[in-house]
């Protein structure tokens, strides 16, 4: 999956997946996680919100089942 970097203290970078509903995304620590059935909505969200980590805590942590890709 093709990610965009992203300016941010929490992530490095976010990528979509439309046809699946998966967000990935790779943190500072270098570590990538896959996120499933995210509606698109929130990833357009996450890549025009002022804080990507916010936006990530506020609508995307705890919200959606996850996996661990590498890290």
């Amino acid at each position: 999956m093709h990610r965009c970097r992203v300016k941010s203290s929490t992530l490095l970078s976010a990528g979509f997946d439309p046809e699946r509903n998966i967000l990935e995304l790779e943190f500072t620590s270098e570590e990538v996680y896959q996120y499933y059935q995210v509606p698109a909505l929130h990833h357009t969200g996450l890549m025009k919100a002022a804080s990507h980590g916010e936006y990530f805590n506020a609508y995307i942590k705890d919200q959606f089942s996850f996996k661990k890709v590498t890290g």
